[in-house]
Formats: C-alpha cells, sequence, structure tokens
C-alpha cells in the first residue's frame, strides 16, 4: 500500500474518534525516517488512546501492523511507526510543547479530504 493511501486510512480512524488538528507532512522530501507524518490533538490520555487504538484496528484490517508504539502507557505523546509514515497523537499541550509543526516547518503540508 501506498504510503499516503496509509496516512489517509490514519486521518480516516483519527476523525472518527474527533482528534482534532489532524495534520499531514510529507517529510520524506527533507528525511529517510518516513514519507509522511500524521499529527493529530486530543483533550484527554482516554481519548488518546481511543484514537491509538483506532488507528491500530482500521490499518490492521488492511494487513498493516505497527513496527512500533511508544507512549500509549501516558498517552501524552503517542507515536505509533509504520516506517514509510508516523503518527503522532497528542494531547493538546504536549503538542504545543514539542511543537513538531515547527520542527518540521520547512514540509510541505498536503491536503486529504475527511471523509
Amino acid at each position: 500500500m501506498y504510503p499516503k493511501n496509509i496516512a489517509k486510512l490514519a486521518i480516516s480512524a483519527m476523525l472518527e474518534k474527533k482528534s482534532e488538528d489532524v495534520l499531514l507532512l510529507k517529510v520524506g522530501e527533507v528525511t529517510d525516517i518516513a514519507d509522511y507524518f500524521v499529527i493529530a490533538s486530543c483533550d484527554t490520555e482516554v481519548q488518546a488512546r481511543a484514537v491509538a487504538d483506532a488507528v491500530e484496528m482500521k490499518l490492521k484490517r488492511k494487513g498493516l501492523l505497527p513496527h512500533h508504539i511508544e507512549g500509549y502507557e501516558y498517552a501524552h505523546w503517542i507515536l505509533m511507526d509504520y516506517v514509510s509514515v508516523v503518527i503522532h497523537i497528542f494531547q493538546k499541550p504536549y503538542r504545543i510543547y514539542y511543537g513538531l509543526e515547527r520542527l518540521w516547518g520547512d514540509v510541505p503540508v498536503e491536503e486529504f479530504r475527511e471523509e
């Protein structure tokens, strides 16, 4: 599956769980870490875990398993590594604090349709 399609599936799951400020960054042009970063905000630990669970289940149905998941226990910043796509689920204050948008401010923001 193409990386952008993986990202779009993840975004769909995030939006179903009411994530906010979802952003798709095309980082592959400036780094080998991944092709895309998906970043989203949540209000609580419970919501962040629910979003992570929804993403994992939606991608698992397509035969995709995460290479690694970090931060699930405390759910301040959950990182889900799907190799070509890295998903970042933040509680709002932690998203502001870590500022990935600032760190990766020189990469293109990709458009996606909310379906």
